[in-house]
């Protein structure tokens, strides 16, 4: 502690009042008046490590017009209900390792500049519903036991939860978050509520431990987090970066005009990603996805290398603009990669899975190549004409012999040169000895 401490006993921690050595709490009544009435309108309010029960708060608060300006309240215990509505805090407030013994309602109540309950306690329930913080709230590393509800409260330059530990129920739905909020490490140990809420927000590494309904205009990251129930999630005009998050139930993402990254997610419930306007899903790389349902989604920068399950994706109305090399898309039809290069196959080699080569092991059979869209060589013969890269070839010899259509045969071709030379060589000396 960096004040001087009561001299009543040394359990107590209450800063000193001058000339009387005690803290508020321990100061004769005649005593206690005359302090009081030194307090005044925007003034510094310094009571650290002092015990305040509820009517020793009310009279602190009427003593200083209910709008005192700094305000020092570090490691004091509230004893009884602490109720600051209609309170203005002109200055910051610090509130550091803070004891709520019982209620904790700052509704109502306005902060004009920065309020810090780092570290604090609060037994029963808090609330910070439409309260209006001009500057930044932090409440990195308090514990609250029972709900906290911080509905359609306002923080100017963001919120800080690092660490935290709600135990109750959770609810942050139309808040206005300014800078963003931050719940880095922060359990959750009931369900979360963070609908509608206007603002960027950090869950890295955190844990919900229930349900979380999860919402945010900008961006919204869930890195390495950990769902032991539900998890959904709306996005919009930012994006979503959920690599390496674990989800034990159901997970619902939507994006309106966002981008988000799953990429080494873990979803063991069924997991539905839809996505509005320019919507984009930009890597499925090791997602270990039983069940993984996308709609609505541009997929053209999307990869997909290590999908460790590839059959429970599916793909319904979505853009892959210039379809990735390997990737079909169908609607309620699995993502299907081909493991073989879309080149010209060589001779004897099959085109497709499940498909004969063709060539020189279906003329050792007898029988048609495997291929459909190529008419072979045997057919051609059979009906009478020669196939196509012979034909040229063969007018020629025929009109330069004078006799019939050569053999497609290459076992016979030395023998049809040589009838030819034969013929021409008949033919000249004819014409020299009439």
């Amino acid at each position: 502690m960096d004040w001087v401490t009561c001299t009543h006993s040394a359990a107590c921690t209450g800063i000193v009042r001058r000339p009387y050595g005690l803290c508020l709490s321990h100061l004769h009544p005649d005593d206690l008046t005359a302090t009081l009435a030194e307090m005044a309108p925007g003034r510094l309010l310094d009571l650290r490590g002092t015990v305040l029960g509820g009517d020793l708060l009310t009279r602190v608060l009427d003593a200083t017009g209910r709008r005192p300006g700094r305000t020092r309240l570090d490691r004091v215990r509230f004893t009884g209900d602490v109720r600051l509505s209609g309170v203005t805090f002109a200055g910051d407030v610090s509130l550091d390792g803070a004891l709520f013994e019982r209620l904790a309602s700052f509704f109502g109540s306005r902060f004009e500049g920065n309020v810090s309950l780092s570290g604090a306690r609060f037994a029963r329930e808090l609330s910070f519903h439409g309260v209006e913080v001009r500057g930044r709230l932090s409440l990195d590393r308090a514990v609250m036991a029972r709900d906290a509800l911080f509905s359609q409260a306002g923080f100017g330059h963001g919120l800080s939860c690092e660490r935290a530990r709600f135990d109750g129920f959770a609810t942050f739905d139309g808040a206005r978050l300014g800078d963003g909020a931050t719940f880095r490490g922060t359990r959750f140990g009931r369900t979360l509520s963070f609908r509608k809420v206007r603002g960027g927000a950090l869950f890295e590494a955190a844990h919900f431990a229930a349900d979380a309904y999860l919402s945010a205009t900008g961006r919204l990251s869930a890195v390495r987090a950990r769902a032991d129930g539900i998890l959904d999630v709306t996005v919009s005009d930012g994006g979503a970066d959920l690599r390496r998050l674990a989800v034990a139930g159901a997970t619902t993402l939507r994006l309106a005009d966002a981008r988000a990254d799953l990429e080494g997610a873990v979803l063991r419930g069924p997991a539905t990603v839809t996505g509005r306007g320019g919507s984009a899903l930009t890597s499925l790389r090791e997602v270990d996805a039983p069940s993984l349902a996308l709609h609505g989604l541009d997929l053209s920068a999307c990869g997909f290398a290590g999908l460790v399950h590839p059959a429970g994706v599916r793909v319904e109305e979505c853009r892959f603009g210039m379809s990735a090399r390997g990737v079909r898309e169908g609607v309620r039809a699995p993502v299907v990669r081909w493991l073989t290069r879309r080149s010209a196959p060589a001779r004897g080699q099959a085109t497709r899975p499940g498909e004969r080569a063709t060539g020189t092991d279906d003329a050792r059979a007898g029988g048609s190549p495997a291929n459909p869209h190529r008419a072979p060589d045997t057919d051609d013969a059979r009906a009478g004409g020669l196939p196509s890269h012979t034909h040229r070839a063969a007018d020629t010899d025929d009109a330069r012999a004078g006799g019939s259509p050569a053999s497609t045969d290459r076992g016979t071709r030395p023998a049809r040169v040589a009838g030819r030379g034969a013929g021409v060589r008949a033919s000249e000396a004819g014409s020299r000895h009439p």
